[in-house]
Protein backbone atom coordinates (compact mmCIF):
# COMPACT_ATOMS: atom_id res chain seq x y z
CA UNK A 1 0.00 0.00 0.00
CA UNK A 2 2.70 2.51 0.96
CA UNK A 3 4.47 2.00 -2.38
CA UNK A 4 1.28 2.93 -4.23
CA UNK A 5 0.82 6.14 -2.23
CA UNK A 6 3.58 8.26 -3.68
CA UNK A 7 2.63 11.44 -1.85
CA UNK A 8 2.24 9.88 1.61
CA UNK A 9 4.68 12.24 3.33
CA UNK A 10 2.89 15.28 1.94
CA UNK A 11 -0.50 13.91 2.96
CA UNK A 12 0.68 13.13 6.49
CA UNK A 13 1.39 16.82 7.01
CA UNK A 14 -2.37 17.46 6.82
CA UNK A 15 -3.97 14.12 7.67
CA UNK A 16 -3.44 11.04 9.77
CA UNK A 17 -3.12 7.88 7.71
CA UNK A 18 -3.85 4.55 9.38
CA UNK A 19 -4.33 1.01 8.12
CA UNK A 20 -7.56 0.50 10.08
CA UNK A 21 -9.64 2.30 12.69
CA UNK A 22 -13.01 2.19 14.40
CA UNK A 23 -15.37 4.28 12.28
CA UNK A 24 -17.59 5.13 15.27
CA UNK A 25 -14.60 6.44 17.20
CA UNK A 26 -13.64 8.66 14.27
CA UNK A 27 -17.21 9.93 13.83
CA UNK A 28 -17.46 10.85 17.51
CA UNK A 29 -14.28 12.94 17.37
CA UNK A 30 -15.15 16.64 17.80
CA UNK A 31 -13.13 17.68 14.74
CA UNK A 32 -15.38 15.69 12.37
CA UNK A 33 -17.78 18.07 10.65
CA UNK A 34 -19.41 15.74 8.13
CA UNK A 35 -19.19 12.17 6.87
CA UNK A 36 -18.75 11.29 3.19
CA UNK A 37 -20.30 7.85 2.90
CA UNK A 38 -21.72 5.38 0.39
CA UNK A 39 -24.78 5.22 2.70
CA UNK A 40 -24.62 1.61 3.79
CA UNK A 41 -27.01 1.03 6.68
CA UNK A 42 -24.27 0.62 9.31
CA UNK A 43 -22.54 3.83 8.25
CA UNK A 44 -25.85 5.65 8.16
CA UNK A 45 -26.74 4.53 11.70
CA UNK A 46 -23.25 5.29 13.02
CA UNK A 47 -23.47 8.79 11.61
CA UNK A 48 -26.89 9.31 13.18
CA UNK A 49 -25.66 8.05 16.55
CA UNK A 50 -22.67 10.39 16.30
CA UNK A 51 -24.75 13.46 15.32
CA UNK A 52 -22.69 13.95 12.16
CA UNK A 53 -24.23 15.38 8.96
CA UNK A 54 -23.81 13.20 5.89
CA UNK A 55 -22.53 13.77 2.38
CA UNK A 56 -24.28 10.90 0.62
CA UNK A 57 -22.64 9.13 -2.32
CA UNK A 58 -24.70 5.95 -2.82
CA UNK A 59 -23.45 3.32 -5.21
CA UNK A 60 -26.23 0.73 -5.45
CA UNK A 61 -28.99 -1.25 -3.79
CA UNK A 62 -30.16 -0.07 -0.33
CA UNK A 63 -27.64 2.78 -0.41
CA UNK A 64 -29.82 4.71 -2.86
CA UNK A 65 -32.85 4.35 -0.57
CA UNK A 66 -30.77 5.36 2.46
CA UNK A 67 -29.48 8.44 0.61
CA UNK A 68 -33.09 9.39 -0.18
CA UNK A 69 -33.97 9.13 3.52
CA UNK A 70 -30.89 11.14 4.50
CA UNK A 71 -31.50 14.03 2.11
CA UNK A 72 -35.25 14.19 1.61
CA UNK A 73 -36.87 12.70 4.71
CA UNK A 74 -34.54 13.13 7.69
CA UNK A 75 -32.70 16.10 6.13
CA UNK A 76 -29.48 15.29 7.97
CA UNK A 77 -27.35 15.24 4.84
CA UNK A 78 -26.90 16.23 1.23
CA UNK A 79 -26.55 13.87 -1.73
CA UNK A 80 -23.98 14.26 -4.48
CA UNK A 81 -25.26 14.45 -8.04
CA UNK A 82 -23.56 12.15 -10.50
CA UNK A 83 -23.05 13.14 -14.12
CA UNK A 84 -23.50 10.81 -17.07
CA UNK A 85 -21.76 7.53 -16.55
CA UNK A 86 -22.37 7.79 -12.77
CA UNK A 87 -19.28 9.93 -12.30
CA UNK A 88 -19.18 12.44 -9.46
CA UNK A 89 -16.93 15.38 -10.27
CA UNK A 90 -14.64 17.05 -7.74
CA UNK A 91 -16.69 20.25 -7.82
CA UNK A 92 -19.80 18.29 -6.84
CA UNK A 93 -18.08 16.76 -3.82
CA UNK A 94 -16.84 20.23 -2.92
CA UNK A 95 -20.36 21.70 -3.24
CA UNK A 96 -21.83 19.10 -0.89
CA UNK A 97 -19.02 19.31 1.66
CA UNK A 98 -19.28 23.11 1.69
CA UNK A 99 -23.02 22.84 2.37
CA UNK A 100 -22.55 20.33 5.20
CA UNK A 101 -19.64 22.23 6.75
CA UNK A 102 -20.83 25.73 5.94
CA UNK A 103 -22.26 28.36 8.22
CA UNK A 104 -25.18 29.00 5.89
CA UNK A 105 -28.80 28.18 6.61
CA UNK A 106 -28.67 24.78 4.86
CA UNK A 107 -25.59 23.64 6.79
CA UNK A 108 -27.08 24.81 10.08
CA UNK A 109 -30.28 22.88 9.30
CA UNK A 110 -28.33 19.69 8.49
CA UNK A 111 -26.42 19.88 11.78
CA UNK A 112 -29.58 20.67 13.75
CA UNK A 113 -31.42 17.76 12.13
CA UNK A 114 -28.47 15.41 12.73
CA UNK A 115 -28.57 16.29 16.43
CA UNK A 116 -32.37 15.98 16.65
CA UNK A 117 -32.38 12.64 14.84
CA UNK A 118 -29.67 11.32 17.16
CA UNK A 119 -31.64 12.46 20.20
CA UNK A 120 -34.82 10.80 18.89
CA UNK A 121 -33.08 7.48 18.25
CA UNK A 122 -31.48 7.49 21.70
CA UNK A 123 -34.88 8.18 23.27
CA UNK A 124 -36.46 5.35 21.26
CA UNK A 125 -33.84 2.88 22.49
CA UNK A 126 -34.31 3.67 26.20
CA UNK A 127 -36.29 1.31 28.42
CA UNK A 128 -39.96 1.67 27.38
CA UNK A 129 -38.95 3.68 24.32
CA UNK A 130 -40.65 2.78 21.03
CA UNK A 131 -37.77 0.66 19.71
CA UNK A 132 -37.40 -1.17 23.03
CA UNK A 133 -41.13 -1.87 23.29
CA UNK A 134 -41.42 -3.00 19.67
CA UNK A 135 -38.37 -5.27 19.90
CA UNK A 136 -39.76 -6.89 23.06
CA UNK A 137 -43.10 -7.36 21.28
CA UNK A 138 -41.46 -9.05 18.30
CA UNK A 139 -39.39 -11.26 20.60
CA UNK A 140 -42.50 -12.25 22.58
CA UNK A 141 -44.41 -13.04 19.42
CA UNK A 142 -41.55 -15.10 18.03
CA UNK A 143 -40.55 -16.88 21.25
CA UNK A 144 -43.87 -17.15 23.08
CA UNK A 145 -46.32 -17.10 20.21
CA UNK A 146 -48.35 -14.12 21.38
CA UNK A 147 -48.51 -10.47 20.45
CA UNK A 148 -48.29 -7.97 23.32
CA UNK A 149 -47.89 -4.79 21.29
Amino acid sequence: MEDKLSCKKELEKQWKIVNWCLQVKVLKHPSVGCFLTHCGWNSTLESIASEVPIVACPLWNDQVCNAKLIQDIWKNGVRVNASEGRVVERDEFNRCIMIAMGSGEEGEELRRNAKNLSDLTKEAMKENGTSSVNLKGIANEFLLGHNDY
